[in-house]
């Protein structure tokens, strides 16, 4: 299934089916608001009601996250050994700039901030893309066409 929304800000959702028949977004378009803010699909919503945290991702990307996710996933992962050099640099890579906080509740948006956006290179218009049980942010390439 496809959406189409007609505001300037909201430009496309594709779904897939589960095994279950149910659907699943798995990719989204949007365009960041004057004030840097993504709003999240309705659809999406209930996934991030616990929150959000957003960090740099492993190339010029950026990680979305639900607070959940972070918590019970990724705080475990990054303690690892305290003498573990990998460990020690994927934590200075997804904390440096991490952000936390609370989805809007009325538009399901959340603020990004301007260090994150140059980090992934991102200005406007954002593709994000289900990565398991996260999602990755990163800037729509220039003269990609919306799938019809």
């Amino acid at each position: 299934m496809e959406k189409r929304q007609n505001s300037a800000n909201h430009i496309k959702i594709k779904t897939t089916s589960t095994a279950k028949g149910m659907a699943t977004i798995d990719y989204f378009e949007r365009r960041l608001d004057d004030k840097k803010r993504l709003t999240i699909p309705s659809e999406l919503r209930a996934e991030f009601k616990s929150g959000v945290v957003v960090t740099r991702g492993f190339k010029k990307y950026l990680h979305l996250y639900s607070k959940t996710v972070w918590d019970s996933m990724v705080e475990p992962a990054l303690k690892g050994d305290i003498l573990d050099e990998a460990t020690a640099d994927i934590n200075v890579k997804f904390r440096t700039g991490k952000i936390e906080s609370p989805l809007d509740a009325k538009q399901g948006r959340i603020l990004l901030d301007q260090q994150l956006l140059d980090y992934a290179g991102i200005s406007k218009d954002i593709i994000a893309v289900r990565a398991g049980q996260y999602w990755r942010l990163s800037q729509k390439p220039r003269g990609l066409k919306t799938r019809a």
